[in-house]
């Protein structure tokens, strides 16, 4: 069913009785032409683009818990695209352009906001390098502007721009563009377009291992029996290199938590996302009036979804003195993600050394923002066999031939 203000007026004199479900709840087949691991935003979206662009919908998405329920629906719903270097502005880029389309392409709201994002500048050194970045932002056609002190202030009234702050604002660099999208609308509305289009999203199912024969993959093994697959395509995020090990080789990531909180709802006070690198602190105001922050990642490994207290204390205490104003609210919920990071900062998108294996991964707390582009690149390589040329650069033997990208402390925050 599409939806539309007919069917809402239709559905609303029946009471809202007879709306069908979003997707089916799939039965797994014993063999499909593509598999993808991984049932959040950016394995959604490569089994929606693989079915859209490239015409095949015999696929099975696996999820080991329910749709959404990863990555997807913890983080902090920040998109944007001023990313420095060329390869990684591009495909944020793309991505970001096809944010602004979504709700219209899926036939489902997916709440894009486009509020614009603040990124700020504690030194001198710090407001060289957004210099730097709004620059080369230009020369690629993204939107970004250099703001000073005074500018910051007349965009977000109630920060503190004052030189006494133990974190002054110098100034900051803008994206009018960027701004935020519901997490879980996104995966609700992938799932929703890629169930239309007759694919099979298979909740509950672990996979426990990749069955492979002569050098390339035949199946997996889950929790609910054997599937065969001509090609897998993995998106798992913090638990990539799991999978990895399953078929015999090692991923150049690591995995740690990544924390969010959210306070009590307040009236509407902030239109914007901030982001400070020099705290590692980030912060918005949801649709609900709460406001949502988050932070840079726990230095330790691991997979728990929750993480150390030090770094909330850290970031708390930061934006406080960014926001004064904000000091009585009280935190309602905090919780965790398990995000990968690779050594420069950047995704690896490509083929592996099992054929018919390919790995989406290492997009660290950049993931989010890149999942409509991430999922139509990745479906492109594995439709193709080849990667196209937003991700050539993203490939895993860059770390083999040294063509790093580095975005380390390029990105604006975090990475």
């Amino acid at each position: 069913m599409k939806y539309s203000i007919w069917n809402l007026i239709r559905n609303g004199l029946a009471h809202h009785e007879k709306w069908p479900t979003a997707w089916r709840d799939a039965q797994p087949k014993s063999q499909y032409d593509v598999v993808i691991i991984g049932g959040g935003g950016h394995g959604l979206a490569t089994a929606y683009y693989l079915a859209k662009e490239h015409g095949i919908t015999n696929i099975a998405v696996l999820e080991k818990g329910y749709v959404g329920g990863g990555n997807t629906g913890r983080n902090t719903e920040i998109v944007r695209s001023n990313y420095l270097w060329d390869q990684a502005a591009h495909l944020y880029e793309f991505s970001l352009k096809l944010w602004q389309g979504l709700s219209r392409e899926l036939n489902f709201n997916v709440m894009y906001s486009k509020r614009g994002v603040l990124s700020l500048g504690h030194s001198l050194q710090e407001m060289r390098d957004i210099a730097r970045r709004v620059n080369a932002n230009r020369l690629n056609g993204i939107d970004s502007e250099l703001l000073t002190a005074e500018e910051v202030k007349e965009f977000v009234p109630i920060i503190n721009t004052s030189a006494n702050a133990r974190y002054p604002i110098l100034g900051a660099s803008l994206q009018r563009r960027g701004g935020t999208a519901r997490h879980d609308a996104v995966a609700w509305g992938f799932a929703r377009a890629a169930n239309a289009r007759g694919i099979d999203i298979i909740q509950h199912c672990e996979v426990t291992g990749i069955r492979r024969e002569n050098g390339r993959v035949t199946g997996v093994e889950t929790s609910r029996g054997v599937i065969k697959a001509k090609k897998i395509g993995v998106a798992v995020a913090g638990s990539s290199g799991i999978i990895a090990d399953m078929a015999g080789f090692r991923l150049p990531i690591e995995t740690h938590p990544l924390q969010a909180w959210v306070t009590e709802p307040i009236k509407p006070i902030l239109d914007s996302v901030i982001m400070s690198n020099a705290v590692h602190a980030y912060v918005s105001q949801t649709d609900r009036g709460e406001l949502l922050a988050g932070a840079g990642i726990d230095s330790y490994l691991g997979y728990a979804q929750h993480g150390s207290f030090s770094v909330i204390e850290h970031a708390v205490a930061s934006l406080v003195e960014l926001f004064p104003i904000f000091s009585r609210l009280r935190l309602m919920r905090q919780w965790g993600g398990i995000v990968d990071t690779s050594p420069d900062a950047c995704p690896i998108i490509g083929p592996t050394p099992v054929d018919g294996l390919y790995f989406n991964c290492g997009w660290g707390t950049g993931g989010y923002k890149a999942t409509p582009g991430s999922g139509w690149v990745f479906a492109y390589t594995i439709a193709n066999d080849r990667p196209h040329q937003l991700n050539a650069p993203f490939s895993l033997d860059r770390f083999a031939t040294g063509q790093l990208i580095d975005e380390h402390g390029a990105a604006g925050v975090a990475h």
